[in-house]
């Protein structure tokens, strides 16, 4: 459960970055809950393509947050800004995250 939200969380950070198909597949898989098979089949390709495909989506995305640290940044932040007493800066602070 941990890799799944992990996952999705550098999806929704790094998505853009990813092909067309990459998306396709790991929404489908990750969002939708579809199994490998189901995949291949909706999609008229093997299997094991299908799984070379997500995995190379996420060592991707993992490749990207080694390089950027977005995600590792946005959760300091969290930590920072969770300790702020000040509701107006603490809302406009998330914001800013959230962009």
């Amino acid at each position: 459960m941990k890799e799944l939200v992990y996952y999705t969380m550098l999806y929704d950070i790094y998505g853009d970055l990813l092909t067309e198909k990459q998306q396709i597949y790991f929404e489908e898989y990750y969002f939708k809950n579809l199994s490998l098979s189901e995949l291949a089949e909706k999609y008229n390709i093997s299997r094991n393509a299908i799984h070379k495909q997500i995995k190379e989506t996420i060592n991707k995305l993992e490749n990207y947050e080694l390089k950027l640290n977005i995600a590792k940044k946005n959760k300091m932040l969290e930590e920072l800004i969770s300790k702020i007493s000040d509701n107006e800066l603490k809302c406009k602070l998330q914001r800013v995250i959230s962009m």
